[in-house]
């Protein structure tokens, strides 16, 4: 599995959208890794990383996850995921939770309804056949670039399409999350405003008044982006200045 390592403090793994590469994080790893150590990962089939004989599953490769975070010596780490990166993280966490300190999920829902319904049935539509028509697309000339079997894409495009149209509800799991996790959408996004409000609520935040010192508020944080969409939400510039504050805020104490 490849992954690259930029800056020092905190580690900070990011994890790419589906069809994606590190690249997609272009907007933001320079700032990121001003402070932290940012460990930027290309998942099974992805970019650099090879393909291997296995479905592509959201929880082997959170595996695969906290395997890299125990392969650097790492306690643990914060996670931050995109899309279907935000899925990996999503599991990393639910499957490892003393190896995430910080979840940040951009723009994925913990469960399949949480789509816009044309959207999840449109991710079925991912062949091998569909994929040969994006030759040429950005994504495709991203993934040829690095890619160890360039010829690959119309499989690695075919497993992501089984992968992202699977009918999921990870809801008990996430509402039994004791890692501090930020949700991150677009006013415009793939996921509805109020699912994300709803995915909140599973996290514990937004069940009563803050309070004047923020005494009320939950160890979780939701931001809704105006102006954005799940394609440009990695560029957006409310993005950082949302982020920042959640990641460098002290832990919670525990009894």
């Amino acid at each position: 599995m490849y992954y690259e390592l930029h800056g020092t403090g905190q580690p900070l793994i990011l994890l790419h959208g589906g069809l994606g590469t590190i690249g997609m994080f272009a907007p933001l790893l320079p700032s990121l890794a001003a402070s932290r150590q940012v460990i930027a990962v290309e998942l099974q089939a992805c970019g650099h990383t090879a393909d291997i004989d296995r479905p592509m599953a959201f929880e082997a490769m959170a595996d695969d996850i906290a395997a890299l975070i125990g392969h650097l010596g790492l306690e643990n780490a914060d996670i931050l995921g995109y899309s279907m990166g935000g899925g990996v993280a999503l599991q990393t966490a639910i499957r490892y939770p003393q190896r995430v300190r910080r979840l940040v999920v951009v723009s994925f829902p913990c469960a399949s309804r949480g789509w816009y319904p044309e959207i999840h049935q449109a991710m079925g539509t991912i062949t091998a056949e569909v994929a040969a028509t994006w030759v040429g697309s950005p994504m495709h000339d991203a993934y040829v670039a690095v890619a160890p079997r360039p010829e690959d894409w119309p499989t690695m495009a075919a497993k992501t399409g089984r992968m992202v149209s699977q009918v999921y509800d990870w809801s008990a799991e996430v509402a039994a999350l004791p890692t501090p996790t930020m949700l991150v959408v677009g006013d415009g996004d793939s996921i509805p405003p109020g699912f994300a409000a709803e995915m909140f609520g599973l996290l514990g935040g937004g069940k009563q008044d803050g309070g004047w010192a923020g005494e009320g508020m939950s160890d979780s944080r939701l931001a809704i982006l105006p102006g954005t969409t799940h394609h440009n939400i990695l560029a957006a510039p409310a993005l950082l200045p949302a982020l920042l504050p959640f990641l460098n805020a002290p832990m919670p104490v525990t009894a």
